[in-house]
């Protein structure tokens, strides 16, 4: 068996930067070897505190969700208005292309927006790419009580599941299934908090068909779920253990990453441990001095801004991006290296480390 069956990444993930010129429309173009046609993409401002704006093609251009927030889907028509073949439109909306702001924008290849109708105790409306592990789940909770089941239509076990109420503002975190919690645990994608144990939120039962889902909260709600299993050589998502050392944990992945995203899930005793993005477009050479300025999931601060309001400014996580992993170098940092603390991560490859021919890739 080929050590991976993706040899070029940026078919399916691709980061893009851009500065906005308050132009409507404007379409962005993505520099990577391949043109890829978004099918999720998380637009975040870089130099301002945007919110974060997630848009995919199964709910249609226009509605974004965002990320740091409980708010249900706006429906507005602001911000990305567009899937095209290389990229995306956008209008003048100021959390995506307002003059001089700079963004970035993670965009992940589906189904084109082609969707498929699946039966389960709920039914579902999927888009699905096996190919690249990855799924767009839209369903409506009917009652009924707790453990029914929706089907993801991967063929695949998903090992991150990430779920948003999008009508209702009540019961409407971002609840967030990563296999390596507990039974029933949980993190949230809008929050500092650890893991936290409810059955209401069965995160169990996860098979290559169907996932459980609560519907003892929250009744008669469309949602939606982003469904992530691992393919070799392209993503994974798995978990590490700080030392609070500045040489810090080594995580392999099989891949150069182009895309990190960690968050302390276990341990510890501060309230501060938000969702910390890197990626290798922002940050394209490892730089132990100067660091990465992250920018947080569950935050709308400006890159590289930490502490109550994201006052302080200039806040970097020292972390590399490898040709097979990634290494944590930052012994200060309660986002990625306090000792003894359990960290889950989600990564996403700009190579392999050995293309499907095994040959092993340029190292950085």
């Amino acid at each position: 068996m080929a050590y991976t069956t993706i040899d070029d990444p940026s078919a399916y993930f691709q980061t893009l930067l851009y500065t906005g010129d308050s132009s409507n429309p404007r379409d962005l173009v993505n520099d990577g070897n391949s043109d890829l046609q978004p099918d999720f993409a998380w637009i975040k401002g870089r130099s301002d505190t945007d919110i974060h704006l997630l848009y995919d093609s199964s709910r249609g251009a226009g509605k974004f969700l965002s990320s740091a927030s409980t708010a249900a889907e706006n429906t507005g028509g602001y911000g990305l208005t567009a899937f095209n073949s290389d990229g995306f439109r956008t209008n003048a909306y100021a959390y995506s292309n307002e003059n001089t702001h700079t963004y970035v924008a993670w965009q992940w290849k589906v189904n084109g927006g082609t969707t498929t109708s699946l039966s389960s105790n709920i039914n579902s409306v999927c888009q699905v790419n096996q190919d690249a592990g990855i799924s767009i789940v839209k369903y409506t909770c009917t009652g009924g009580g707790n453990g029914q089941s929706v089907q993801h239509g991967l063929g695949l076990v998903p090992q991150v599941i990430i779920t948003k109420n999008r009508t209702d503002n009540s019961y409407s975190d971002w609840i967030t299934y990563h296999h390596i919690l507990t039974k029933d645990n949980f993190v949230k994608l809008n929050s500092t908090a650890a893991s936290a144990t409810n059955s209401a939120y069965n995160g169990a039962n996860v098979t290559s068909t169907t996932y459980n889902v609560s519907i003892d909260l929250v009744e008669q709600k469309d949602f939606v779920s982003y469904c992530f299993a691992p393919i070799q050589g392209y993503s994974k998502f798995g978990s590490y253990v700080g030392n609070g050392n500045a040489d810090g944990p080594f995580v392999y992945t099989g891949f150069k990453p182009a895309f990190v995203m960690i968050k302390r899930a276990v341990g510890g005793t501060s309230s501060y441990s938000s969702w910390a993005i890197h990626d290798s477009k922002r940050y394209p050479f490892n730089d132990n001095l100067a660091g990465n300025k992250v920018l947080y999931a569950n935050r709308n601060y400006a890159e590289g801004k930490r502490g109550q309001g994201g006052t302080n400014t200039g806040a970097t996580v020292n972390l590399d991006l490898l040709s097979n992993g990634f290494k944590i170098r930052d012994s200060g940092s309660d986002e990625v290296n306090d000792p003894a603390d359990t960290y889950i991560y989600m990564a996403f490859a700009e190579n392999p480390f050995v293309t499907s021919t095994g040959v092993p890739t340029t190292a950085r």
